[in-house]
């Protein structure tokens, strides 16, 4: 059970305890400038309406105007980095290594963290000392009643099926919950996505990885997720890339917190 600073941030998150909706704008942190993030403080006012934000260590200074109105998305800032994230580079190790501490994260604003966890790597050491990471970062947390997700990325994920990591996501689920974390957020698997959920004792949310040819695939995506069992979504280049970032991320809204159906919601908000 969350001690009380975690459990009232975790209750904001998961507002009148409907699923959340989280923006991931941290991808500059491992592929540089992206389309759509380019000048990221101009644009990061369209995903205001998401229940999170979640960013890199560096850019809440950037950003402050997310965060400084009454009803503002949390802030997630990202602890650690992993080598395997520079996915253009095709790392087949997984270093992970401590960018802030927890208490270095707040002090920028941080509601909630993040850390990482990637596991059988072609060195068991590597993975042994992932595993030192992320529990040294949960460790941190508690002492400050913070929440902390845990997100499971196998090495080389963007460059496999979801299906295809099923495995390896439903150990490293459960492992990464036994170490600590408060949610997990992972790639959604498929028709065994379920099974996770099952398996994990805390939270699960679903990311969206690639930017999806279509954004009703995008709110396809978000819907079988949730219908699997998963608390919400954390997507990133699918709303940011997307043609209007605000309008999808309306319709986002009502498929993963009123489970409407997206091929409606996305003829209702005119998307592709």
């Amino acid at each position: 059970m969350p001690v009380t600073g975690e459990a009232i941030r975790l209750s904001r998150l998961f507002s009148e305890g409907k699923n959340a909706v989280v923006v991931a704008v941290d991808h500059g942190l491992y592929f540089g400038p992206l389309p759509g993030m380019i000048d990221l403080p101009s644009v990061i006012h369209k995903v205001a309406g998401a229940d999170a934000v979640l960013m890199a260590p560096g850019m809440p200074a950037h950003c402050q105007q997310i965060f400084s109105k009454r009803g503002a998305p949390a802030c997630i800032v990202r602890l650690n980095w992993g080598s395997n994230y520079a996915a253009m580079w095709r790392y087949k190790h997984s270093h992970s290594v401590p960018m802030v501490s927890v208490a270095d994260a707040v002090a920028q604003g941080a509601d909630l963290v993040i850390g990482s966890l990637s596991l059988k790597n072609p060195d068991e050491a590597e993975d042994a000392l992932n595993v030192k990471v992320f529990s040294d970062c949960v460790a941190q947390k508690r002492a400050l009643g913070i929440p902390i997700i845990g997100e499971v990325y196998p090495t080389g994920g963007d460059d496999h099926l979801p299906e295809e990591l099923q495995d390896e996501i439903f150990i490293g689920c459960r492992i990464i919950a036994e170490l600590g974390a408060d949610l997990v957020k992972t790639f959604y698997t498929g028709k065994r996505f379920n099974e996770i959920v099952a398996a994990t004792p805390v939270p699960v949310l679903a990311l969206g990885a690639k930017k999806l040819a279509k954004e009703s695939d995008a709110l396809k995506l978000a819907a079988v997720a949730v219908e699997a069992g998963a608390r919400g979504i954390v997507f990133g280049r699918n709303v940011i890339q997307s043609k209007a970032p605000d309008r999808l991320l309306d319709a986002l809204k009502e498929v993963v917190k009123e489970f409407k159906a997206p091929d409606q919601v996305a003829v209702h908000y005119k998307l592709d």
